[in-house]
């Protein structure tokens, strides 16, 4: 007989030892097993979406029902399996009645690490428990609490949707709006797309092959006006982290490097020219008296590349998103010489953007993506939910990098590859107001380094130019308004005074504010 196969005495199926001994490890709650069997490839997503939609359903219409009465004892029966669903009963019914109702189920989940068919069917259980509650003495239905619970996104031109991202930290609302259901919860069937460098997000952004993309903050602003391809209307819907950059300088020039100044020769790595990372060099090289255009080479390199450019010696240092400063670190092939907060405390990085086109053919799917990004990045911007997202966004899929070094980034706890273990909180902030002072800032910068192209230069930039590039491409008015729709507190200014480690700058005037600069450092 084969294995597998029959018995002819008796009709059972027979296994092999090592057989019986591989369904011994299998898991035994139907949970985990289904966690497993989805790893494995029998169950699809799209199955476990509909299973849940049907049981939130069917469990809700089974409490409304208006037959089952204090006395029923199916209402006994089901408020038992509820409160043995919430963890037992002491548990169960202090979500039903507690002040707190609408939270005990998302910090109870949360805190769990808990899979997101889990996630669903707690807060089912959560809004059935609340509702029995409200029936038992006298008054309504109660309603979900709006933070957990799926929304109405209105109608939406498209459900399946593919945004595309660079792997790095800044990126973190972004990818983690897939593994732990942001997307989900406005109606998407979203995947996350990697793509290998920013010059690949804008081709792809320009040919129409995604929906939505991870940009770096000028970008819009360069791609709107044309510098560096055919230019091409984007807008940036919200910004996706704050800080969250370094400038690493090569292991061999360890103790040579201590001041701007000491770059000189160097080869410096971006991840492209139109980035907060060249800007942001650029700035703070020309405060040592250095021209970035004579005195150094500044080299675009994509982020996943830049440790072995680093290592390889074609690199002397870098200014680059995380977690490539630390995993730097991490794998020895340099140190940190300074995080890019200390040149602006609170400076725009990365953003999520779409096309005019884009957001025009689907203006709906684009507010509701909009939405849980902002709503993602609310979630990333609290310390406790960082060891969570590290874990949940550090997969091959994602940023394929060690947990503990995307945690070290995120929590702001990291040795620095100096002998020293800082702690720096906000190392990197995940704070989607998109300021009009951010755009004009950038833009102030590319007509400082010339980087408006050579058409560009030879318009004259006024004030007024400042104001009308900001407003078209940044979308500030939309992510207020998203924001105080969730709950939160967005700022009602567009603008505000920002203040840098060499000058502040005044977005009212930054005509004369780039002439400052040339004026005091002299480029």
């Amino acid at each position: 007989m084969l294995p597998g196969q029959p018995c002819r005495a008796c009709g059972n199926v027979h296994f092999t030892s090592d057989h019986s001994r591989f369904m011994e490890t299998m898991p035994q709650d139907p949970v985990d097993m289904v966690d497993d069997l989805v790893k494995m490839g029998v169950y699809k997503q799209n199955q476990l979406r509909a299973a849940d939609t049907v049981n939130a359903y069917e469990l809700r219409k089974a409490l409304f029902l208006k037959r089952v009465g204090r006395n029923d004892p199916q209402r006994e029966k089901l408020i038992l399996a509820l409160c043995k669903q919430a963890g037992g009963l002491e548990n169960a019914f202090a979500a039903a009645f507690g002040p707190q109702a609408g939270l005990f189920f998302a910090d109870s989940v949360r805190n769990s690490g808990a899979t997101r068919r889990e996630f669903l069917r707690n807060m089912a259980v959560g809004a059935a428990l609340v509702t029995m509650a409200s029936c038992a003495s006298g008054s309504g239905p109660a309603t979900e609490d709006a933070a957990d619970a799926p929304v109405e996104a209105g109608d939406l031109e498209k459900t399946d949707i593919q945004v595309g991202f660079i792997p790095i930290t800044c990126a973190t609302p972004i990818i983690m709006s897939e593994p732990l259901g942001f997307y989900e919860k406005y109606g998407f069937n979203a995947s996350v797309v990697k793509m290998p460098s920013w010059g690949a997000v804008r081709d792809s952004a320009i040919a129409g092959e995604l929906d939505a993309y991870h940009m770096l903050a000028p970008m819009p602003i360069a791609m709107t006006l044309g510098l560096g391809s055919a230019a091409f209307g984007v807008k940036l819907a919200s910004i996706e982290n704050i800080n969250g950059q370094a400038i690493t300088v090569a292991e061999r020039h360890k103790g040579n490097v201590n001041g701007p100044e000491d770059f000189k020769g160097f080869v410096i790595g971006v991840p492209f020219p139109y980035s907060m990372h060249n800007l942001l060099l650029r700035y703070y090289l020309a405060s040592g008296g250095l021209d970035p255009d004579v005195d150094v080479q500044i080299r675009p390199v994509p982020p996943p590349d830049s440790i072995a450019q680093l290592i390889a010696g074609d690199i002397d240092a870098m200014l680059m998103p995380d977690p490539f400063n630390q995993r730097a670190v991490y794998e020895g092939a340099g140190y940190i010489h300074m995080l890019t907060k200390d040149l602006w405390d609170g400076h725009p990085c990365c953003a999520f953007a779409a096309s005019d086109t884009w957001i025009s053919e689907n203006p709906n799917t684009f507010r509701a993506l909009n939405k849980a990004i902002i709503e993602a990045a609310a979630y990333a911007q609290e310390p406790s939910n960082r060891p969570e997202i590290a874990a949940a966004i550090s997969d091959r899929a994602f940023l394929n990098q060690p947990v503990e070094v995307v945690e070290a980034v995120l929590t702001g706890t990291f040795d620095d590859g100096q002998g020293n273990t800082l702690e720096v909180p906000d190392r990197i902030g995940f704070d989607p107001y998109p300021w009009q002072s951010f755009a004009k800032w950038i833009s102030s910068q590319l007509v400082r380094w010339d980087l408006q192209g050579d058409d560009k230069a030879a318009q004259e930039i006024t004030d007024d130019t400042y104001d009308s590039v900001g407003e078209e491409v940044f979308l500030t008015d939309l992510a207020r308004e998203l924001s105080q729709e969730l709950g939160l507190n967005p700022p009602t200014e567009t603008n505000r005074e920002e203040k840098l480690a060499f000058d502040t700058f005044d977005p009212a005037t930054p005509g004369a504010y780039v002439k400052e600069q040339i004026d005091k450092f002299g480029v």
